[in-house]
């Protein structure tokens, strides 16, 4: 049993308060009326903004769920919940927010904002003065009206309908059998890397003139082609669309898409340079949604279960580098999700101080299940080949490399 203070829109105090009259993004609210018209409702003077704690008194782990999981959906204004768990010996802060108001770069704000405000008061000092916050309002006005700007002319548009196309007019699909959809998802991680073959791997990259990130993608691409023998891998990467140093320290949905094509060639080093190549020259399309696209180009079609996503997160480069070196010892902090993703799979691969692993979140069903953990497996031995062989590292057909692990020239 464990004693809650809830604090949803209509209640909260201190940190909360504050954070919520800081970010815009939590400002406004959407009802869809007859007819699809959109109506939009904002709260202009954010210092009006009033809240009261609501105590729940007793509850179990079960009501607690509940009650998270009960918060209001994002058409609401007050579709956010902060709520405090005391235990006898502890407590715990709980934030709950739908993916459509936050974006990954909310673990590093949120974190700063409440966490070390926090640790910085129970040691008796001042509030943290907070650097300005940008306007995620200001950059969906910018962005709207950049994108009524376009045409089927303009090259970002061409550049992603030639990609829809290459896809016989839509997005790439999982290379594997995933089942029945949509159901609740479930996870599986694995360790692709430890610390000495992270290093290693990354050596690999460099030599072949490309970065980690090229390596990442490279190995997606590799792990398809052993797996069914395609010769060029279509991936989404989702990317952060942040410009100003005031968006880095705003709270809202900043997430573009980078369409990704990959040749597979010979050698990991001659795909992780093309797939690199793919990367850098794509960033730009990361500004046009692609549901923008389909409206332009309305013969695409966007696919009923989404398309694959992979994730890659870097926690060695500013700004996580310096929240997760600096600031997480000691600190219990978890993410969980309600069993719902946007996409068919989302791959994530984190590069972390001693590790590389991967995480893929998938539906829950047995085909699926057996489809990601071929699909791990695969993926380990790709990261772990090029580890060991480096940029000469070759790729095997139907999973062949899953069993011999070395696959370096003599």
């Amino acid at each position: 049993m464990a004693r809650i203070t809830c604090v949803a829109g209509e209640g909260s105090a201190g940190a909360d308060q504050s954070r919520t009259r800081r970010h815009d993004a939590y400002h406004s609210w959407f009802d869809c009326e007859d007819g699809g018209r959109i109506v939009r409702r904002t709260i202009s003077e954010p210092t009006g903004i009033k809240f009261v704690p609501i105590e729940h008194g007793e509850m179990t782990s079960a009501e607690v769920r509940s009650l998270a999981l009960g918060t209001p959906n994002p058409l609401c204004w007050d579709s956010f919940r902060f709520m405090i768990i005391q235990r006898a010996d502890h407590f715990t802060f709980c934030v709950c927010v739908d993916h459509l108001h936050i974006d990954a770069m909310f673990v590093g704000v949120g974190f700063m904002e409440i966490h070390m405000m926090y640790a910085t008061l129970v040691a008796g000092r001042a509030p943290v003065p907070l650097p300005a916050a940008g306007s995620y309002d200001d950059y969906c006005v910018r962005q709207d009206r950049e994108l009524s700007a376009l045409t089927l002319e303009s090259p970002q548009v061409r550049a992603w309908v030639d990609f829809f196309e290459s896809n016989d007019g839509t997005l790439p699909e999982f290379c594997l059998p995933l089942g029945d959809q949509p159901v609740p998802c479930d996870m599986m991680s694995v360790q692709l890397l430890d610390e000495r073959q992270t290093a290693r791997f990354e050596s690999a990259c460099l030599a072949a003139g490309a970065r980690f990130s090229g390596g990442v993608f490279a190995c997606a691409a590799l792990v398809e082609h052993e797996l069914t023998g395609t010769a060029t891998y279509y991936g989404i990467i989702p990317v952060d669309t942040r410009s100003t140093q005031a968006e880095f320290m705003t709270t809202g949905w900043f997430v573009g898409f980078v369409p990704l094509t990959v040749p597979v060639a010979a050698s990991f080093g001659d795909t992780v340079r093309a797939a690199q190549a793919s990367f850098d020259s794509g960033k730009d399309l990361s500004n046009v949604p692609i549901e923008r696209i389909v409206e332009l180009a309305p013969w695409l079609r966007m696919p009923q279960r989404g398309a694959p996503l992979l994730f890659f997160l870097d926690a060695g480069v500013p700004p996580l580098s310096a929240l997760v070196n600096s600031h997480l010892d000691g600190v219990h902090a978890r993410l969980y999700h309600d069993g719902r993703i946007p996409s068919q799979v989302a791959i994530r691969v984190n590069r972390l101080e001693n590790e590389t692993q991967m995480i893929v979140l998938f539906p829950n069903n047995p085909i699926a299940r057996e489809s990601v953990t071929r699909y791990m497996a695969a993926m380990k031995s790709v990261y772990a080949r090029v580890a060991d062989c480096g940029g000469a590292m070759k790729p095997q057909r139907n999973g062949a490399g899953i069993q011999q692990q070395l696959a370096c020239p003599t």
